[in-house]
């Protein structure tokens, strides 16, 4: 607007100054000049001005109608109050106003021999500022109107609601504010995945875990009112439809606005389930983040609200048969089991382990059969993790993992998965066996020593020949599975020469495939 301002009145006045000392208008300097107004001219002058700022005005709302009710369709509803809300877009209607408002009162103060000058000069500027406004103004409109721009509004003001930063609102007042604001950011989520917009979708999901995470620190200081589950929040549809108890028990662990936003991200998961895989992946990796931040500030009720829905994801995606999503979600959630791990809390850590150990028996059953090995995997690992930061409940997560497989497997789909279940059982071992805990390796060898002699002698010929230690496709985990280093493939012919056969002699470990045993035969200690 300065520069508008600044090129059209340089521009004004320069060649109006050429015009006055061109034609010689008196002895009077230009500007006494211009201000020499005739009282009929001006009358006429005034009502023509009047109008082109009711006509700017005009098209000024024409446009920004058509844009806001565009975003609005597209995204949610709530931009039409969000622009009538902004104090810069009142501000600019304002100032259209009070000029049409100033042009025709001034135009009827005008006489036959008096012109109200210092009236006209106001409106001379009123009008300017109107027109150069009009440009900047439409730019301002669309920026404030782009969709990240819209998200990242929401998100702040249900940060304001949710911490009490800078509010005079009540408690029951910012309940209901907070939860409009995060149904807004999963209504532009949802419309986004349906309309394939995943930066947009992923700018609300983010938004929703920067919400939360800003609750969790802040949490300690909120009013104890706030915690008060009112009506605002008892007839919301996402805690109307709870039994009474499942609501006082959330009101009882303060976990009401930790619940209200996963319960958000339940309804962009579902949504985007099988259709923007993307989506779900982001949703697992921030409410990860979510666990993680309560488990930091030692809110213990607010990790284990982020457990359940974490099986809450797992339970939709094997329901809807979709491998590589649970592959992705089981990633993440191991990740949180670690990180609890780590913080000495092996009581979860042994929850999540159970949890993770059921949904690979519900994908058993199902003949998801990756899924079920990805499972096995994870639970390795995590028997890693205890045994290298000395936890006392690794023996817990052994057992548990150790009870991931059936003994018995029914075609080739569970059969597949009972070799990556042994895979996984067979890697852990040649870590144990590494690190010097045989006891440790001693049990896998106990559970698995009567298995069929030909599958073992499969599976470890497998594990024998991998010797690339990523996998050949693009992977979040980036890992091949199958891979052993060197000094483990070692270990691996250590832990093979503990089977004997029915014979009684030790069996050798070589390259060379296990003799395959007669039908039924089973490798003995």
């Amino acid at each position: 607007m300065l520069i508008l301002g600044s090129l059209a009145g340089a521009l004004v006045a320069v060649l109006y100054g050429v015009d006055h000392y061109l034609n010689r208008a008196g002895t009077a300097g230009p500007i006494a000049h211009y201000l020499r107004f005739d009282a009929d001219s001006v009358s006429n002058s005034i009502g023509v001005l009047s109008s082109i700022i009711a006509a700017v005005l005009g098209i000024i709302i024409t446009v920004v109608s058509i844009v806001v009710q565009l975003a609005a369709t597209r995204y949610t509803p709530a931009i039409t109050e969000m622009f009538f809300r902004t104090r810069s877009n009142r501000a600019v209607f304002s100032l259209y106003i009070i000029g049409c408002v100033m042009g025709f009162w001034t135009a009827f103060a005008v006489n036959d021999d008096w012109v109200p000058r210092v009236s006209l000069i106001a409106m001379l500027f009123v009008a300017t500022l109107g027109f150069l406004l009009m440009g900047p103004y439409f730019a301002f409109v669309f920026r404030s109107l782009a969709p990240q721009n819209v998200v990242a509004r929401i998100e702040r003001d249900a940060r304001r609601s949710a911490t009490g930063e800078r509010q005079r609102r009540s408690a029951p007042e910012r309940q209901a504010r907070a939860l409009q604001l995060t149904e807004q950011l999963t209504d532009i989520a949802i419309n986004s995945v349906n309309q394939k917009d995943k930066i947009i979708a992923t700018a609300c999901v983010d938004s929703l875990r920067d919400l939360a995470l800003a609750y969790i620190e802040a949490k300690a200081g909120q009013e104890p009112a706030w915690y008060e589950l009112g009506p605002s929040i008892r007839g919301n549809p996402d805690f109307a439809s709870m039994a009474g108890d499942s609501v006082s028990e959330l009101e009882t662990a303060r976990t009401w606005f930790e619940f209200k936003v996963l319960r958000q991200y339940q309804s962009i998961y579902t949504e985007a389930l099988g259709t923007m895989r993307d989506i779900n992946y982001v949703i697992a990796i921030n409410t990860r983040q979510m666990a993680e931040g309560a488990l930091g500030r030692g809110d213990l009720e607010a990790l284990q609200l982020t457990i359940k829905f974490f099986n809450t994801f797992l339970r939709a995606t094997l329901n809807q048969g979709d491998v590589r999503t649970a592959y992705t979600i089981l990633n993440q959630y191991r990740i949180m089991a670690e990180s609890v791990l780590q913080r000495g809390d092996g009581i979860t850590a042994i929850t999540i382990a159970g949890h993770i150990k059921y949904y690979g028996h519900v994908s058993y059953q199902k003949r998801l059969a990756f899924v079920t090995e990805t499972v096995a995997y994870d639970l390795g690992v995590l028997c890693e993790v205890a045994h290298d930061i000395g936890s006392s409940v690794e023996p817990a997560l052994l057992d548990i993992f150790l009870e991931v497989d059936p003994k018995t497997s029914e075609g080739d789909v569970q059969e597949t998965s009972l070799r990556g279940v042994r895979k996984a059982q067979l890697k852990l071992a040649t870590y144990y066996l590494q690190v010097g805990a045989e006891v440790l390796a001693r049990r896998i060898w106990e559970d698995m020593r009567e298995d069929r002699a030909d599958r073992l002698g499969s599976i470890r010929d497998e594990l024998l020949e991998v010797h690339s230690k990523d996998f050949w496709e693009i992977s979040d985990r980036g890992g091949n599975f199958d891979y052993l280093p060197p000094e483990r493939k070692e270990k691996l012919r250590v832990f093979f020469g503990w089977f004997r056969d029915a014979s009684g002699e030790l069996k050798t470990v070589s390259l060379d495939p296990l003799a395959a045993p007669s039908s039924g035969s089973r490798v003995e200690p």
